[in-house]
């Protein structure tokens, strides 16, 4: 296959060319190997829940061994699904718990508070007490609290109290506020087990319900406390592409999630006893990137620069520049140790839970981060000397990336004004149409990158403000997309204007997968603000991930769905087709339930009308379509708009 058809990055492009003649297998390759792909298992109707099967729902079976039918086995694997997927963010952010109360106590001397305002404000919302106590003694009192959302017997997620009163309201009415989260992940294996909730429709109010325990809790919880542990995201300068790596300099990537291990990384690169080792070796530097999610946590807090996203992670090893790759957890291939062995790149796990079979393993404690961290770099200096041929694309871009929901308040209304007003009343007069969040993956399936920046384009042409996460923001910045000054470019005239007014670009990355918490805070703020409803659901908003390949996607947009939005995936993303209930429902009946739903479209540019269509409908909902004579008040006019 042409890499042409496999990725819409140039810099891929050439390094799928130079793997293709080195006879070097990627991700691509693997996807060509497995076609065609099991049926069964894209439609949702393979079950192997218990040991009488596996059951394959078809024509001529209709049930599986126990009796159950495809509504009921599509409906238990998709809520295995979100289940899988909040584990993931989940687990994430009990990690960051567990660091954050462990540098509260003091048993954690790399780690610091560095944003005590927002702990502060995450404290009083908690009910903890500020006055007259220390940093250290407030944070103690946040993490375990934090930590007991994991586990607590009694009671509902406390960040879910952020959501509209409405959307509280519903969400109980229903029964699907979320509880502890393992509570929840571990009722969603329990009732989809062999010979327990076989009713299709309460199978995926569980889903909605473990999946609001991601978006308001574990995730929430995650980019709050990482926060407060490494500082809130602000706007900085970066660069996105593989053109970052050097080649008179050590290179070491960090790849994964949990900024626990890139934050240190970031430190004992910079140390002088490290600088000083690797001038004696002949390096020009210590150069650090990042790719997937740990990436952008690099980006939005330091400028450390971007080498890309999660199908580049193969790809940048093969550019033969690599001294040292760490990862952590989740995304990471396994392909990733037969590549390095290839060249002469180190391939390390940190993360007891995350190995790899013949990978060589670091682990990495709280306690002992930064003298953990400094080995790992100490091993890529001496790695050096090891390199052969090296072949770096000279593709870059510059980014801007940091766009925290604090950030954006900020922006709007200054220090002491802070405030999403200007946004509210710029949606409300039309200049911009709508919100959209441009989330997650990278899939082999699609061409890499081609619909996140092409739905992006269309979106913020259509005057639609766009905000990014995961490696949806990396696919932009890989074409300048994050660039404020290039992406200004393709936004129409109303969101222009108020870009250029309030100093915001037309599309803003706002952090890693487990960042999409911040789309669901900025939301609850348009609510809060006024003039846009009473609730998520009356918001002329949606949610876009036309790349997704984790549990983690379905796991994200099941929240969003059941938070009131409007989901679009890929159409062979959502394995349910084998269900014309579960799919009937999920596209449409859970609307009238929750009000939002899921959609279906792989053209980026009709995703990107079917979601004007949605905002459009949204807008008419709220009577703000409507076409206003101007006029030129006169004094009697102005006393007439007085307010007693």
């Amino acid at each position: 296959m042409e890499p042409s058809k496999r990725s819409s990055d140039k810099a891929a492009q050439e390094i799928i060319s130079r793997m293709a003649q080195l006879g070097q297998q990627n991700a691509w390759d693997r996807l060509e190997a497995q076609l065609p792909q099991c049926g069964f298992g894209k439609q949702g109707v393979c079950c192997r829940i218990c040991s009488m099967g596996p059951c394959r729902i078809s024509k001529k079976a209709a049930v599986g061994i126990c009796g159950a039918d495809a509504d009921t086995i599509v409906a238990r694997n998709f809520l295995r699904i979100v289940a899988g997927g909040v584990s993931a963010h989940s687990d994430h952010g009990r990690t960051v718990a567990e660091v954050f109360l462990a540098a509260a106590k003091g048993e954690a001397p790399d780690y610091r508070i560095k944003d005590i305002v927002k702990l502060n404000k995450l404290a009083r919302e908690l009910g903890v007490e500020t006055a007259g106590r220390s940093p250290q003694d407030i944070a103690v009192d946040v993490g375990e609290i934090a930590l007991a959302e994991y586990g607590k017997p009694h009671g509902t997620q406390s960040m879910a109290r952020r959501a509209p009163k409405p959307r509280q309201d519903l969400w109980q009415k229903l029964g699907v506020t979320p509880r502890a989260i393992d509570r929840e992940i571990a009722e969603a294996l329990h009732r989809s087990a062999m010979g327990v909730d076989q009713d299709y429709r309460n199978v995926l109010r569980q889903a909605s319900r473990l999946a609001l325990a991601d978006g308001w809790g574990g995730s929430m919880l995650a980019t709050e406390l990482q926060d407060i542990l490494f500082g809130t995201p602000y706007p900085g300068r970066g660069e996105v592409n593989m053109g970052v790596l050097k080649a008179d300099a050590v290179n070491i990537i960090v790849h994964g999630h949990e900024p626990i291990l890139s934050e240190m990384i970031a430190v004992a690169s910079q140390d002088k006893e490290m600088l000083a080792e690797a001038q004696k070796v002949g390096s020009n530097g210590i150069n650090v990137a990042g790719t997937c999610c740990t990436a952008n946590e690099l980006l939005m807090r330091h400028g450390i620069p971007i080498a890309g996203n999660f199908l580049n992670q193969e790809l940048v090893i093969a550019t033969g520049a690599i001294e040292l790759m760490a990862v952590d957890v989740q995304c990471v291939m396994q392909g990733l140790g037969e590549i390095a062995r290839c060249y002469h790149t180190k391939l390390v796990t940190t993360a007891d839970k995350a190995r790899i079979a013949g990978v060589e393993h670091v682990s990495i404690e709280e306690k002992t981060a930064l003298k953990t961290a400094k080995e790992l770099v100490r091993m890529a200096i001496a790695n050096y000397r090891n390199r052969g041929q090296v072949y770096i694309p000279a593709y870059k871009e510059k980014a801007v990336g940091g766009f925290s929901f604090e950030t954006i308040n900020y922006i709007l209304g200054g220090r002491f004004r802070a405030s999403f007003r200007p946004l509210n009343d710029n949606i409300i007069n039309g200049r911009i149409r709508g919100v959209v969040g441009i989330v997650g993956c990278t899939n082999p399936k699609t061409p890499q990158d081609s619909t996140h920046t092409t739905l992006a384009r269309e979106l913020i042409k259509r005057d639609i403000l766009v905000l990014t996460t995961g490696c949806a923001t990396i696919a932009c910045g890989k074409q300048g997309l994050a660039n404020p000054k290039k992406a200004l470019e393709w936004a129409g005239p109303g969101l222009r204007e108020v870009c250029e007014a309030v100093g915001i670009a037309p599309i803003l990355p706002c952090g890693s997968c487990v960042d999409n918490s911040r789309l669901l805070v900025s939301c609850s703020e348009l609510v809060r603000e006024g003039g846009l409803g009473e609730d998520l659901s009356d918001l002329p908003i949606a949610g876009a991930c036309l790349e997704s390949m984790h549990e983690k996607a379905i796991a994200i947009g099941q929240y969003f769905v059941a938070s009131g939005a409007l989901v679009v995936f890929a159409e062979d993303i959502l394995p349910i087709a084998g269900s014309a209930n579960v799919s009937e429902y999920l596209y449409h009946g859970i609307e009238k339930d929750l009000g939002g739903r899921w959609a279906v479209e792989s053209d980026p540019v009709k995703a990107a009308e079917m979601i004007l269509a949605h905002i459009e409908g949204k807008r008419d909902a709220l009577g703000i379509n409507k076409t206003k004579e101007r006029k030129l008040y006169d004094m009697a006019d102005r006393r007439a708009l007085a307010v007693d």
